[in-house]
């Protein structure tokens, strides 16, 4: 069984209600799924997974949250070389820049990006919800 963690932070709950579809579609595709916080996750667990799904909002001038999700991803950028991901998360204004620059910064990492990002505007409607089902189940 494949075993695959939802790393994500959320602000407002916009993004949490993603990392859970994000956990339903991995479940729902017979892998393992474990949630967990950044505050939870560094480099020595990343070979611990399969494949990692990375969930976080775009905050003030559309950069990742600063205090908790950034440091940590900074800390295992270079452990995610040749390692299957995913990214996801909400805004509520721009037009994606954070998502952009986040999925260029696991490029030149050496990560694999398994599938399209997803992103939501604000709360996820039904179709980002069933964005993120496929997101997880694609990781598994």
């Amino acid at each position: 069984m494949s075993k695959v963690a939802v790393v994500y932070w959320s602000g407002t709950g916009n993004t949490e209600a993603m990392a859970k579809a994000v956990e339903e579609g991995i479940k729902g595709a017979g892998a393992e799924a474990s949630v967990i916080a950044p505050s939870s996750f560094d480099a020595s667990k990343v070979a611990e997974f399969d494949a990692i799904a990375f969930g976080c909002p775009a905050m003030g001038n559309e950069v990742l949250e600063e205090s908790e999700f950034d440091p940590m991803f900074t800390g295992i950028e270079s452990a995610l070389k040749d390692k299957k991901i995913a990214l996801f998360g909400s805004f509520g204004w721009g037009d994606g820049t954070w998502m952009r620059d986040w999925e260029e910064r696991c490029k030149t990492a050496g990560a694999v990006l398994a599938v399209e990002s997803v992103m939501a505007n604000d709360a996820p409607d039904s179709e980002a919800v069933e964005k993120c089902k496929a997101l997880g189940a694609a990781l598994a």
